[in-house]
């Protein structure tokens, strides 16, 4: 069986060949319980998936309810501007949420029609009933704009499910919530930027405006807060939970991120108030130029979360958005550099808004009044680098960013020279070097023709130069073949790994990019079909780096 991904081949087959425990995309050999090994779903994964139903609610609500006092007030404007920035971000993410509802269900009751054979006379008609009644069901939700509801509670039937079944169906059950928890967040995450951002500025920009605060301003402006903090934690935990190459968030980080997050997005809005107050026309210029700056410092960056350029620049552009408000990490590698540029650019323009606020604000403002405001803003971007440094060196799940760098050596792959195969250890960070299996290496985006011709590659005998001067970072051991004990491993291992094998041909993405099979909804199906067939959950292997010449050849002719 074989289908195809976005121009990426992929094949399917039963593989009972005896492989390395530490192969490079190899979910089944981590020790750590991924995806495929079905983590057992917790009460504190329940009451998570609750409070964020209940922040769901609070920011939907409380804005509709302020919407509607400044009608019955008289506020026409306020009351457009209040409806415009809830009901146009809920379409829109209605209407992604029901296309993805639209491509799984209708190849899901296509499958199954094709599926059933002789059966189809018998079963047809109260298949059909069902899945009419299932589209009225999802058209009906959608309308009212409660999409996001829904899949909160068939993660919440997932989850109950991946916990009372044995081990096949849990497996299922896990993969089934694992995709719904991403889709939930990433719904999610796009309309707390569309909606509660912009709410937030809209809101204390009319409190700041009118000299008043009204409790039901107050009551929109903190959920909105509340929530952007929310989902961008829960964001970066659902996202580490999909990856086996990463340590999950335990909750004391989430809610110690969402802290962080809570003070410095507080921080940012109320200097954004202030000086929109004040300057309106000159307000929408700073935004527009930030943003310009934010999505040209991000494509330069080179990320890699879309399968095509043109989705690519578009994700970038999203994310200047984001940009405008807080910092979210969009790059591989160590960010410590860009989140400190990041916030000392923040830092800079928080000071200047204010600045210019408290220098041209109007007469009915009193001194004692400004001079609180101004501290309010300090004191929440300081509370906020905070909960920052007390994350990154105490709770972060890699390990504190200021922890000793001892080596460790861990099994990347096994590659040949001359006819002789070895294992490369590769020298690890404390975090790393303790989990040996876990680690993977991602390739290049893409992979270079190979032809053995036997003459030698130009500035190949400087890089042999160079190599047998370095330090012994990497040890050759004996191949799998020659090593009785490794032979015996490896071959116990692939009995207990037998079972469907899904080949991706393409690298596999770093994070804190999404693996393709959480994005491809193709991929989705292929791995659910054969979590329903299997008596073995699938295992999922990328193009990598460290494959030999003639499998990169096989890989080359089926794109």
């Amino acid at each position: 069986m074989a289908a195809k991904s976005d121009g990426a081949a992929v094949s399917v087959e039963d593989d009972n060949t005896p492989r390395s425990l530490s192969e490079p995309g190899n979910p089944a050999a981590r020790p750590r319980c991924s995806a495929a090994g079905g983590k057992p779903y917790t009460l504190l994964d329940c009451c998570w998936v609750l409070c964020a139903l209940l922040v769901f609610f609070s920011d939907g609500a409380t804005d509709l309810w302020l919407a509607a006092d400044y009608y019955l007030r008289g506020d026409y404007w306020w009351f457009g501007l209040t409806l415009v920035f809830v009901v146009v971000p809920s379409a829109v993410v209605q209407v992604l949420s029901f296309r993805w509802f639209v491509y799984d269900y209708s190849e899901l009751s296509g499958g199954d029609g094709a599926a059933s054979g002789s059966a189809a006379g018998r079963v047809g008609a109260p298949r059909r009933c069902c899945t009419v009644c299932m589209w009225v069901f999802q058209t009906v939700l959608h309308v009212l704009q409660l999409g996001q509801v829904w899949r909160y509670i068939h993660a919440l039937y997932l989850g109950a499910q991946s916990r009372w079944h044995s081990n096949g169906p849990r497996r299922h059950f896990h993969w089934r919530l694992m995709f719904e928890s991403a889709d939930i967040t990433m719904l999610r995450l796009l309309e707390a930027f569309l909606k509660s951002a912009p709410q937030l500025v809209l809101q204390l920009s009319i409190m700041i405006h009118g000299n008043t605060v009204l409790p039901l301003q107050g009551l929109s402006a903190s959920a909105s807060l509340v929530s952007l903090a929310w989902m961008i934690a829960s964001y970066q935990k659902v996202l580490r939970d999909s990856r086996d190459d990463k340590l999950p968030m335990s909750y004391k980080a989430v809610i110690t991120q969402m802290l962080w997050h809570f003070f410095t997005i507080g921080a940012r809005t109320v200097a954004f108030a202030l000086f929109a107050s004040v300057f309106q026309l000159y307000f929408g210029i700073f935004i527009v130029s930030h943003w310009c700056v934010m999505t040209f410092w991000i494509i330069q960056g080179e990320t890699d979360f879309c399968m095509s350029k043109w989705e690519e620049i578009i994700y970038n552009m999203v994310v200047g958005i984001i940009y405008i408000f807080c910092w979210f990490n969009v790059k591989e590698g160590p960010s410590r550099f860009r989140m400190t540029v990041y916030y000392s650019v923040t830092l800079a323009e928080n000071v200047a808004l204010t600045a210019a606020w408290y220098t041209y604000r109007g007469p009915h403002t009193s001194d004692s009044y400004a001079l609180v405001v101004v501290c309010l803003v300090a004191c929440s971007f300081a509370l906020g680098t905070f909960f920052m440094l007390v994350y990154y060196c105490w709770l972060h799940p890699d390990g504190p960013v200021l922890g000793s760098q001892w080596g460790g050596c861990v099994d990347e792959g096994v590659v040949g020279s001359g006819g002789v195969a070895g294992v490369i250890d590769a020298c690890l960070t404390p975090s790393q070097g303790s989990q040996t299996d876990m680690v993977i290496t991602s390739p290049p985006r893409t992979l270079p023709r190979t032809k053995d011709t036997g003459e030698p590659v130009p500035g190949e005998r400087d890089r042999d130069r160079d190599r047998d001067s370095c330090l012994p970072v990497f040890q050759v051991r004996p191949s799998p073949s020659s090593s009785p004990a490794l032979l015996h491993r490896t071959s116990s291992s692939s009995r207990a790994q037998e079972g469907p094998v899904i080949r991706i041909d393409l690298p596999r993405k770093r994070y804190p990019a999404w693996d393709a099979h959480f994005i491809d909804r193709r991929l989705r199906k292929t791995i659910l079909l054969l979590e329903t067939t299997s008596a073995v959950s699938p295992r999922i292997q990328y193009r990598s780096s460290m494959m030999g010449s003639k499998e990169v050849l096989e890989y080359e002719t089926t794109v």
